[in-house]
């Protein structure tokens, strides 16, 4: 099993859904940034569990405890441990699924891969998970900070209601204001209502985050393989409830013709940018100074408060209802995850490019 994200700037992360702890190892982390503690533990608050009506009702401070690489406020460039304990498990509320196969979860594939799976909130594939990734983007937020690079996320649809327009149209400081995630206060209502009544329901549903990545230099990103798109693209696939990604005008692209999608070039007081950015802010699958953009589709949560059919683990045929906590929509608290992943991402490939001139 791999558990090591990156390339110079790497994440390895261990622990289960219900075990003693969630925790990971930072390793080829820059010496001598200046570490916010408050500002990473307010990254995990924004994916805790608990946070409103919108979310899963398990109750986890989340709070991390940073045990190497950090010395008087600064990172000293040796690998940054760090541990988050669970104090809230349930798990006797899925004794019952001990002996079958969830709908849509990866208990079957664990099983056939590993011959054992701990059946207690998904083990290693619940997205519980995540929280670990959301310590590492912390940390990557605090170094692309010094370097002028900001990455932010928000919800851009739920189910069928979606914003109107594209990101600049918003002000995205408003993203914290609502439950949502969503920087529209009248769509975020929509939203919120839409996903009460799915709860309501028993029943789950999906959405869509879209995020930004602005003051990206030119050049991250390598031409062959490892191009920058496709590293976001698989560290957003990566993400639990992920069935889609694309940048720029992805998949929209195909609509228009070569004369509306081409960014043209301008140069302007010594600058060369582009008029428009149908590219996303990468081109040849590197970043060209442009705003990068991208949006990540999740499906509606696997876990459904309804009775439904499956099989045991012999074969045999089953009804089962799930219980326990859980989202009815996942893509609030995923906002946060986005942004980490996207934020390690970049680091890593600002770390790469220092070594590929002098």
């Amino acid at each position: 099993m791999r558990n090591t994200f990156g390339t110079l700037l790497t994440l390895t992360t261990f622990g289960e859904s219900h075990g003693e702890a969630i925790g990971g190892i930072v390793d080829g982390y820059p010496a001598g940034i200046d570490i916010d503690l408050e500002f990473i533990q307010n990254e995990l608050n924004r994916r805790r569990p608990g946070q409103s009506s919108l979310t899963t009702s398990r109750q986890e401070t989340d709070s991390v405890e940073l045990l190497s690489g950090v010395f008087e406020g600064q990172s000293t460039g040796s690998p940054i441990g760090f541990v988050i304990r669970n104090s809230d498990q349930h798990s006797g509320d899925y004794d019952d699924m001990r002996n079958l196969f969830r709908p849509s979860h990866a208990d079957f594939t664990y099983f056939q891969k590993f011959g054992l799976r701990d059946y207690r909130g998904g083990g290693r594939s619940s997205a519980r998970i995540t929280v670990a990734r959301c310590v590492g983007g912390a940390l990557a937020k605090l170094a692309l900070k010094q370097l002028g690079i900001t990455v932010k996320a928000y919800v851009s649809q739920v189910g069928d209601i979606a914003m109107e327009h594209g990101y600049r149209h918003y002000d995205l400081s408003k993203t914290e204001t609502n439950s949502v995630r969503c920087p529209d206060p009248e769509t975020a209502e929509r939203m919120a209502a839409l996903i009460l009544h799915t709860k309501t329901a028993g029943n789950t549903v999906g959405g869509i985050v879209t995020c930004i990545i602005q003051g990206c230099p030119v050049s991250l990103g390598e031409p062959e393989f490892g191009k920058l798109h496709a590293q976001l693209g698989a560290a957003m696939l990566g993400i639990n409830a992920a069935k889609g990604f694309e940048y720029g005008d992805g998949f929209d692209a195909v609509t228009h013709f070569g004369d509306k999608e081409n960014d043209v070039f301008t140069g302007e007081n010594g600058r060369i940018h582009t008029v428009t950015n149908h590219s996303g802010g990468i081109q040849g699958g590197i970043s060209n100074g442009e705003d990068i953009y991208f949006r990540v589709a999740f499906k509606p949560v696997a876990t459904l408060l309804m009775p439904q059919d499956t099989v045991k683990t012999d074969g045999s045929p089953t009804r089962f209802k799930a219980h326990g906590r859980h989202d009815p929509c996942v893509v609030p608290r995923a906002v946060p995850i986005v942004e980490a992943m996207a934020a390690m991402v970049i680091l890593d490939n600002y770390l790469r490019n220092k070594a590929t001139k002098l």
